[in-house]
């Protein structure tokens, strides 16, 4: 049996050092794909795809977190306990859109209720380790806001995300892992 387990949280907040570290550690690990989606978008000439098109950003996000999802759920042994990290789940891209006050297509909405996760951390904004670069432009400030809307979103959904504590790398993921027994 495997464990959908998703990583999330406001930008900035070490959601990626996490992952690496589970990675690392030799789990089964979803990385994020919204750089590679804002890269590709800044290759066709459009500097902040989300920024700009929203809603394209949100379709493209969306449909390669889909994907990752299914992958995950098709390639999951019924016989052997696996865990299967994924950095930001479904409800995410939802979250993002609620904070640009923007509405999500029906089939996204039909689309969370079919595609749920088991557990579902959530790493609280931390100032200080909060950067900003060319893919992550949101100040600490709009990260606090998106951090949430993440929230809300997930609960709304019926999710009890259990907060991540800040700290060092190693002291966070085995933080996930005791909680997840493994």
């Amino acid at each position: 049996m495997s464990l959908k387990i998703v990583l999330t949280g406001g930008p900035g907040t070490g959601k990626t050092t996490i992952m690496n570290q589970l990675d690392t550690l030799g789990h089964v690990c979803h990385h994020e794909i919204s750089r590679q989606i804002i890269l590709q978008g800044q290759k066709n000439g459009v500097d902040q795809l989300f920024l700009e098109d929203p809603l394209a950003f949100s379709q493209a996000l969306f449909q390669g977190r889909k994907a990752q999802y299914l992958k995950a759920h098709n390639t999951a042994n019924e016989k052997v306990k696996t865990a299967i990290f994924f950095d930001r789940g479904l409800p995410d891209v939802v979250a993002y859109m609620d904070y640009l006050n923007q509405q999500s297509p029906a089939e996204f909405l039909k689309d969370l209720e079919n595609h749920r996760y088991d557990y579902v951390f959530i790493l609280p904004p931390w100032q200080a380790i909060h950067t900003q670069d060319n893919e992550r432009y949101e100040s600490f400030d709009q990260g606090q806001k998106i951090h949430q809307h993440i929230a809300k979103r997930y609960e709304q959904l019926g999710y009890a995300p259990i907060v991540v504590p800040t700290g060092p790398v190693l002291e966070r993921t085995d933080f996930i892992l005791n909680k997840l027994n493994l």
